[in-house]
């Protein structure tokens, strides 16, 4: 019996054997190389947060303001065009009407002048294939006139404004509630001044990423054609990073993370065959490869495998949503009218915010909504509108 045992340890232990390979490979992947290599990957599990968040989140900051200075620069050196087109009075239909909504924030951020200046760069880049787009901004700070960024914005852009100045306060109107009403104000005017195909609603510290335009004329064209998507209430074009991964109670990510597994399963099986000298499939060695891929893709980050999606636009993913966030929101014109409809009946609260508004909105209206992955706008704000916060974090 004890012959038998040392006989079984003897094959399994030696340096030839499958299960030494494969307990190395384990401890240098997941005690070595993964924590050296992703130790500063924000959005991994490997992110020592105790070494990097309060320098990182120190640096951001300081980038972020440089930015803003630089979007200041780009609208002061930029040659005003006339009036007409300014003010947008041009009669045209456009295909899409990007809508920045925006309230005064930290003056030395220039949020807006940030968000603008990207889309209008964007835009001119774009060139032909953007001619029927347009870009309007909706002004919703309490007294329009003392936002000083929007200011110097109005000599390029058409601007709508709502104005509450000498109104008396509603007492039912909380910050949620407004915040709420605002963003109608800006669909509903959106709708009323240019009658666009589609309306893309972005907050103003939702910078567009450099291929939003080429992947949106994808989207637009050709994918959002399709049945199940054509009567969507609304396309998400963010979702934070720190909830994009696998481990996670929505299908669609477990079955990704599955299919992941079964990829390369297989193919790393046949690459660990070959390297060894041995033949064909062996399925416990599929099995261990399968979930030694999960797990390392998981640990390491889904956001960073999302990344590889930006190769083309057809590589692009449309899943179904969740309720966090709205910093840029899609919507086709009769969609948009729906939502109105929806969002007019409710009141939000804390705790019930209009992301979570509009996504309770699916359930009980029997509507559909989606998010593109991966983001096509990155979040900069560390200074929200709703929440004071003195020492803002990355995470």
């Amino acid at each position: 019996m004890l012959h038998q045992a040392w006989q079984l340890y003897g094959r399994w232990c030696r340096w030839s054997s499958p299960f030494i390979h494969f307990l190395t490979l384990t401890m240098v992947t997941f005690g070595v190389l993964a924590p050296l290599i992703c130790h500063r990957l924000l959005h991994s599990y490997f992110y020592l947060r105790c070494w990097h968040l309060n320098p990182m989140s120190q640096e951001f900051l300081e980038q972020n303001q440089q930015e803003g200075q630089a979007a200041l620069r780009y609208f002061e050196k930029l040659e005003i065009p006339n009036a007409s087109e300014a003010s947008g009075t041009d009669a045209f239909q456009p295909l899409l009407l990007v809508t920045i909504i925006t309230v005064q924030r930290r003056n030395d951020f220039h949020y807006v002048l940030q968000v603008a200046s990207h889309f209008h760069r964007l835009l001119q880049k774009c060139g032909a294939h953007c001619r029927s787009h347009r870009i309007l901004l909706c002004n919703v700070e309490s007294d329009p006139s003392s936002h000083q960024d929007v200011r110097l914005l109005s000599s390029f852009f058409p601007m709508v404004s709502r104005d509450k100045t000498g109104e008396i306060p509603d007492p039912r109107e909380n910050q949620f509630e407004k915040e709420k009403q605002d963003y109608v104000f800006c669909l509903e005017q959106s709708l009323l001044v240019y009658n666009p195909e589609y309306v893309l609603i972005v907050e103003d510290d939702a910078v567009p990423e450099e291929e939003i335009f080429v992947v949106l004329q994808h989207l637009l064209l050709a994918r959002f054609s399709k049945p199940y998507l054509r009567d969507a209430l609304y396309f998400k074009l963010y979702h934070p990073e720190r909830l994009q991964r696998y481990f996670n109670p929505e299908p669609m990510r477990i079955l990704e993370w599955l299919g992941l597994g079964m990829f390369l399963g297989p193919l790393l099986n046949c690459v660990y065959s070959w390297a060894t000298g041995r033949r064909g499939l062996s399925w416990p060695i599929v099995l261990f490869f399968a979930l030694y891929s999960m797990a390392l893709s998981e640990l390491v980050g889904r956001h960073y495998m999302l990344e590889l999606r930006r190769l083309a636009p057809t590589l692009y993913n449309i899943v179904p949503v969740t309720e966090c966030c709205t910093p840029a929101m899609l919507f086709s014109a009769p969609a948009a009218r729906r939502a109105l409809g929806y969002l007019k009946d409710l009141h939000c609260h804390q705790g019930f915010a209009k992301d979570i508004a509009l996504y309770s909105l699916l359930r009980a209206k029997g509507e559909n909504a989606y998010v593109v992955e991966p983001n096509l706008v990155r979040h900069v704000g560390m200074y929200s509108s709703l929440r004071l916060n003195d020492n803002p974090k990355l995470l």
